[in-house]
C-alpha cells in the first residue's frame, strides 16, 4: 500500500513529431488541434479531472507555443470582455486555470525513460502519474482515476494495457500478465518493447498512461540505453516488476477497454477529430448529417 497520495502529473512533450511533418516543422505536435482544442489540453484536463493539479511538462526546443497556450493573455481577454464575448473568454481562460504548471527542458533526446528521469527533482519521493500527449482517452472514461486507485491500494507502479490486433503488437510495448482473482487489475510478469509478432507474449499493448513509484528514478539512473539507443521506460518497469514491494517494486496493470486515440498517427488523429466533433452538442448534429451525406455520396461515386 502506498504511503502517499498521487498528486503530481508529468507530461513528456519534448518529441519532434516527425510523423506529422511538415505540419510540425514549426508547431509542436501536442498543439495540433483536435476540433478546436490542442491535443495536449485534452490530456492535461484528464489529469486535472483525476485530481492532479501539480503538473510538470518536460519540454524541448520549439515548444514555446505550448507554454504560451497555458499562460494568460491579458490583452485578448480584455478585448473579449469589452465585446461581452463570454464563450470565447471562458475558452481561452480554461487552459490557464487547470492548476500549477511547471516546465523543465529534457535536453538530450534520450528517450521516454530519460524524460521521466528529468522529473525526479520536482516529483521527489512520492508516486506520480505520467501521461503521454499522443494518447487521447475518451472524456467519459475513468482510466487514470482507476489506475490511481489501484496504486494507492496496492502500491508499486501501475501501467495501462489495451488489447490490440496481434499483427499490430510490434508497434507497442507488450505485457505478459497474470489475473488476480477478485480484483480489477492484473499482475505484470514481464514486458517486451516492440517485440516481433512471433515473440510477443500477448496482444496486450502498453498505452500512454502510467502511475509510477518513485523507485523508478533510481532504476532509470542505472538503466542502460536500449532500443534506438534510448533509455526505455519499459526496461525500468521490467526491473521494478521483479523488485520487492518494500523497495517500491511490483507492477500491476489496468486493462483499458474504452475509447483511445493515438494522435501521433494520422489515421487515428482524423478519427479522433471526427468522433469528438460528432459528440459535440454545438457541432454534432449538423456535422454528423453532413458526414453521412458525404460518405453516401462517396459510395454512389464508385
Amino acid at each position: 500500500m502506498s504511503s502517499h497520495k498521487v498528486r503530481k502529473a508529468v507530461f513528456p512533450v519534448a518529441g519532434m513529431g516527425t510523423r506529422f511533418l511538415p505540419a510540425t516543422k514549426a508547431m509542436p505536435k501536442e498543439m495540433l488541434p483536435v476540433v478546436d482544442m490542442p491535443a495536449i489540453q485534452y490530456v492535461v484536463e484528464e489529469a486535472v479531472d483525476a485530481g492532479l493539479h501539480d503538473l510538470l511538462m518536460v519540454t524541448g526546443r520549439n515548444k514555446r507555443s505550448l507554454e504560451d497556450h497555458f499562460d494568460r493573455m491579458p490583452f485578448l481577454e480584455a478585448q473579449l470582455r469589452e465585446k461581452d464575448d463570454t464563450a470565447k473568454l471562458e475558452a481561452i481562460q480554461r487552459p490557464t486555470n487547470v492548476g500549477d504548471i511547471h516546465y523543465i527542458r529534457q535536453g538530450d533526446p534520450r528517450g521516454l525513460g530519460h524524460a521521466v528521469l528529468r522529473a525526479k527533482g520536482h516529483v521527489g519521493d512520492e508516486p506520480f502519474a505520467v501521461l503521454l500527449g499522443d494518447d487521447l482517452i475518451g472524456e467519459n472514461e475513468s482510466l487514470l482515476k482507476d489506475m490511481i486507485a489501484v496504486q494507492e491500494r496496492v502500491g508499486g507502479s501501475v501501467i495501462a494495457l489495451m488489447e490490440v490486433p496481434r499483427e499490430s503488437i510490434s508497434a507497442y510495448g507488450c505485457a505478459d500478465v497474470t489475473e488476480v482473482e477478485g480484483e480489477d487489475y492484473v499482475r505484470v510478469n514481464t514486458l517486451v518493447e516492440k517485440p516481433a509478432v512471433a515473440d510477443a507474449p500477448s496482444n496486450l499493448a502498453v498505452i500512454g498512461r502510467y502511475v509510477l513509484s518513485p523507485a523508478v528514478f533510481e532504476v532509470l539512473e542505472r538503466t542502460e540505453p536500449g532500443r534506438g539507443n534510448e533509455i526505455q521506460l519499459t526496461d525500468a518497469l521490467l526491473e521494478l516488476a521483479t523488485m520487492p514491494a518494500e523497495q517500491g517494486g511490483g507492477v500491476t496493470a489496468v486493462v483499458f477497454r474504452g475509447h483511445r486515440f493515438d494522435t501521433g498517427d494520422k489515421l487515428s488523429y482524423l478519427k479522433a477529430v471526427v468522433q469528438l466533433a460528432s459528440e459535440r452538442k454545438d457541432l454534432g448534429p449538423e456535422f454528423s448529417a453532413w458526414l453521412g451525406e458525404f460518405v453516401a455520396s462517396r459510395g454512389e461515386a464508385k
